[in-house]
């Protein structure tokens, strides 16, 4: 996971309003099921768990598995009934994490 995940949210909403989020990060997945050259089977390698908080509180999680495809996008909905920062967590099989935040502001 190198390269920086990539979040799209309004800056700014009403108060009560329901908006997408939109999330893409760059990985590869390899499933564990594939070959390499000599007919070793390629280690599983996938993000197994993405994770995101509104004010620190729980909006989505998912455990991810090997069908899930290279470069995992997600899309999901939320109420916002305040200002705050919405914190994103990917996890993959290694435990590395990537994380990055948005801010939303009600007006």
């Amino acid at each position: 996971m190198a390269r920086k995940p990539r979040v799209k949210l309004p800056k700014s909403v009403a108060k009560g309003q329901v908006v997408q989020i939109k999330t893409l990060i760059p990985h590869k997945m390899e499933t564990g099921q594939r070959k390499n050259k000599k007919g070793g089977k390629i280690p599983r390698f996938i993000i197994n768990k993405v994770e995101a908080t509104f004010n620190g509180k729980p909006v989505v999680t998912a455990d991810l598995h090997p069908a899930v495809s290279a470069n995992p996008y997600f899309a999901f909905y939320a109420r916002v009934n305040e200002s705050g920062t919405f914190k994103f967590t990917w996890t993959d099989d290694k435990g590395k994490t990537v994380t990055t935040s948005k801010k939303v502001a009600v007006k």
